[in-house]
């Protein structure tokens, strides 16, 4: 028998201006709110509207049919500031009982990697929106990216979740398949759900790809591959970037009437059922993954060179975090937010000169002209932070009366 699991990764960052080196000290308005409401507009149409709409469909027509999404808080923002009947429309699908909300990073930042506080801070803070919007409490987590390793499944564990996500790489599993659950190294109870990042890719990238070989996916070939894993694993854990639907893969591939007919296809097979990560997350562990490194769903490495891999990236997010104490230090809410919609993990992925396999797929989310312009708007912007910081601090020491305090 095999449970599938479908999850949505959905997330849209605040993106910078083009803050050049005359606006430090002048302008505070360091991200570019006519493109994300452009953006946010663009994709809620494209996507986020007919998706939704097609996902509940769906759900009405194939009571077995389960889904889960994860929404970042920098998403959910904007959904509120500029499409709110976006957010109505995922109320829509929760109300349903077989949707599921799974937890992650407020602000979808490498804060794990660089400061363990702010990573606790932003995950109760997701939690805290999760429980405001939709009433629920999530206990599947998923890290940025899919990042993960051993040590992030421990503090994962220590914050009560049933299970963690991340990428069903051979990395890790060498000779072993993604198609079970397994259990994390040193945790007792925590279970470990991983990507089969074939299927997933099949429609995420390669779907209206016309050079692929097994072009143009049907929902029948699709649904042979599923029924395949019958036999050969326990669950299929299908998961992908939201945006896959009418803006990666446009509506005139077909992706939206693959979908319309993939899904009962599967469910024609007695032995194939859907699931929720939390049902998924119940399955006995078929074994120990140990992962002492970090990994990620990105790029052919899995690794965190998407992000970091070079010294740009490696610079700017050192000097973020360097002052983290002193901003926050600064209680001012403004500043703080600020600075952590820089934390925001695109902002470093736009720096990324990887212009080999994977570099058509860094173009075509960065809106900057070269990952040169990225890092001196980031510079930029943080340079001028430190300056408010400090014109902060300044009055914080005097009085009102214009005495200096302790």
């Amino acid at each position: 028998m095999v449970d599938i699991c479908f999850y949505f990764q959905v997330h849209q960052p605040f993106r910078m201006r083009h803050y050049n080196i005359f606006d430090i000290g002048k302008k505070e308005d360091y991200f570019d709110d006519a493109k994300n409401k452009e953006i946010a507009q663009k994709v809620a149409n494209k996507c986020y509207r007919p998706t939704n709409q097609m996902l509940l469909e769906l759900l009405e027509q194939n009571p077995q049919f389960k889904i889960s999404f994860s929404i970042t808080g920098t998403a959910l923002d904007q959904f509120e500031q500029y499409t709110p009947d976006v957010i109505e429309s995922f109320k829509k699908l929760a109300a349903t009982g077989r949707c599921e909300f799974i937890g992650e990073t407020y602000y979808h930042s490498l804060s794990f990697l660089y400061s363990r506080s702010e990573f606790l801070e932003q995950v109760q803070m997701h939690r805290d929106k999760m429980k405001s919007l939709f009433g629920v409490e999530p206990t599947i987590f998923r890290n940025t990216e899919l990042i993960y390793n051993n040590e992030l499944a421990s503090a994962i564990e220590e914050l009560g979740y049933k299970a963690i996500i991340t990428e069903g790489t051979e990395k890790i599993l060498g000779w072993r398949s993604p198609n079970y659950v397994y259990h994390p190294k040193n945790c007792g109870k925590l279970k470990l759900l991983l990507k089969n990042y074939k299927l997933s890719d099949d429609i995420a990238f390669r779907f209206s790809n016309r050079e692929w070989k097994e072009w143009p996916l049907t929902a029948d070939k699709y649904a042979n591959w599923v029924n395949a894993i019958n036999g050969n694993g326990n669950c299929l854990n299908l998961f992908m970037d939201y945006e896959t639907f009418g803006e990666h893969q446009w509506e005139d591939t077909g992706i939206f009437d693959f979908m319309r007919h993939m899904i009962p296809k599967v469910l024609e097979h007695p032995d194939n059922t859907f699931v929720t990560p939390s049902e998924l997350s119940l399955q006995d562990a078929f074994d120990e993954v140990d992962v002492p490194f970090t990994i990620s769903w990105a790029d052919l490495e899995r690794d965190v060179s998407a992000w970091l891999g070079n010294t740009m990236q490696q610079s700017s997010i050192a000097k973020l975090y360097a002052f983290e104490t002193q901003i926050k230090r600064s209680a001012d809410p403004k500043l703080i937010d600020a600075w952590r919609k820089l934390t925001t993990s695109d902002h470093f992925y736009y720096m990324c000169t990887k212009w080999f396999s994977d570099g058509d797929v860094h173009k075509y989310f960065s809106p900057y002209e070269s990952p040169y312009d990225a890092f001196i708007s980031f510079m930029n912007i943080l340079h001028d932070l430190k300056l408010r910081l400090g014109k902060h601090e300044e009055k914080l020491v005097v009085s009102s009366e214009g005495k200096v305090v302790s």
